[in-house]
């Protein structure tokens, strides 16, 4: 029955706390308290109910009661709970106040404490034998006292006994539900604390990781940037230049016989040099190609295949299928920079006699195509881009992966090249 009125300590919890102070406190000091009240109360009735001879005996047995007490009050300190000390204390203490009551009902007051320490005292298998010992007293002294006078008092006694243990059964499992309510709380406030300290770990974990991240992204943004520089590098300056050095050649040989024909290939150097000029400074602010400023992809790419075939001396024809449709510049700028890739490449390695290339608006998607007649290669032959100083195909590749997109190469020793870009159709709003 304790338990039902306590509620255990835990860490944290400064109420249960005081409760558990409180117990000590009655622990302590109650015993001599409700002893001393029994009797003055049965003292004051004495006169009513007790024999001279009676009043000596109660007088006796209730200092053996404040002894027992005493003894109690030293031992307790050091006595684990359902120790054997304990035990004894109990049944001393149950025996006399039953002596007690059978003299003078009013010693039942001093009786009810064991109702209280029962489960402190007794180990678990005892405490119902504590308790309906304590009901046999309280029972006694509520029908008139021990034993019964007359039938009636015995029916009454009986009657009484059965309501106390009842009320006994009733409120040990009442106490053995909040004493396992309390177990679980404790248990749970318990998980809850090690959740949090696993929570604070998982925090700091996760900042640290977040932290990884940024540098790791930071890294990775410079990383892009650079391979984005080094192909537009790649797909202007390095094309212009060897634009302007195959017409700076040609000055060369033919500055003594044709003059006018240096001065015509000295112009396009010239013109090359301002374009690739341009070029270098829109690739460093990340810009489209100036040839997207004042054309569309269609016209632009017509004009690149023109110029190409013009330098080269090579027959390039240039076809569109499907819908023309207005493009978004970065799908066009990366078009433009592939078609400009595959133009170089076919120039500088097949050795082609012709070059077509095909633009085909194909409802949400655009293909670009560059076939030529040259030479050929072997596709796995050919090191990714940024190895050996080369962004051709994995330039290309890369591109049209940046825009969603995909590319293809179909090629052969002897069986010319194909070029093959897919990327979504992404109209310019």
């Amino acid at each position: 029955m304790t338990q039902a009125l306590r509620t255990p300590h835990t860490p944290g919890a400064a109420g249960p706390h005081r409760a558990d102070q409180r117990w000590e406190q009655f622990y302590r000091y109650g015993s001599y308290a409700i002893l001393t009240l029994a009797t003055l109360v049965a003292a004051a009735a004495a006169d009513l109910i007790m024999t001279r001879t009676e009043m000596y005996v109660a007088g006796v047995l209730a200092a053996a009661a404040y002894a027992l007490q005493f003894w109690w009050g030293r031992v307790r300190p050091r006595t684990a709970p359902g120790a054997p000390a304990g035990q004894v204390y109990y049944a001393l203490r149950t025996v006399l106040a039953f002596a007690l009551g059978w003299l003078n009902p009013f010693f039942a007051v001093y009786a009810a404490l064991g109702y209280f320490d029962v489960e402190p005292l007794l180990p678990r298998r005892a405490v119902r034998v504590g308790l309906f010992a304590t009901a046999v007293t309280m029972a006694g002294s509520q029908s008139g006292g021990l034993p019964p006078a007359s039938p009636m008092n015995w029916v009454a006694f009986g009657a009484l006994f059965v309501l106390n243990a009842a009320l006994v059964e009733f409120f040990s499992n009442v106490a053995a539900r909040e004493a396992e309510k309390a177990r679980i709380q404790v248990e749970t406030i318990a998980e809850l604390e090690r959740t949090n300290l696993r929570l604070e770990e998982a925090m700091a974990e996760n900042a640290a990781l977040h932290t990884q991240l940024l540098v790791q992204a930071r890294e990775a943004g410079v990383d892009d940037e650079r391979r984005r520089l080094a192909a537009e590098i790649h797909d202007t300056l390095a094309q212009g230049l060897t634009g302007i050095i195959a017409q700076l050649q040609v000055v060369t040989s033919t500055a003594d016989t044709d003059p006018e024909t240096a001065r015509v290939h000295l112009g396009r150097a010239a013109a090359l040099a301002r374009h690739s000029l341009g070029e270098a400074r829109r690739s460093v602010h990340n810009l489209a190609p100036v040839a997207l400023e004042h054309d569309d992809l269609v016209g632009a790419l017509k004009a690149a295949v023109a110029d190409w075939s013009q330098q080269r001396r090579v027959r390039a024809d240039f076809t569109v299928t499907g819908t023309v449709e207005q493009v978004h510049d970065e799908i066009a700028a990366a078009l433009l920079r592939i078609a400009g890739e595959a133009l170089a490449n076919a120039g500088r390695h097949a050795g082609a006699g012709r070059v077509g290339v095909t633009l085909s608006f194909m409802g949400d998607e655009l293909a670009l195509d560059v076939r030529d007649d040259g030479r050929g290669f072997e596709p796995g032959a050919v090191p990714p881009a940024g190895r050996s100083g080369g962004f051709g195909l994995g330039g290309m590749r890369a591109r049209a992966e940046r825009v969603a997109g995909s590319l293809e190469v179909e090629s052969g020793p002897g069986r010319g090249t194909a070029v093959s870009a897919r990327v979504p159709l992404v109209r310019q709003s």
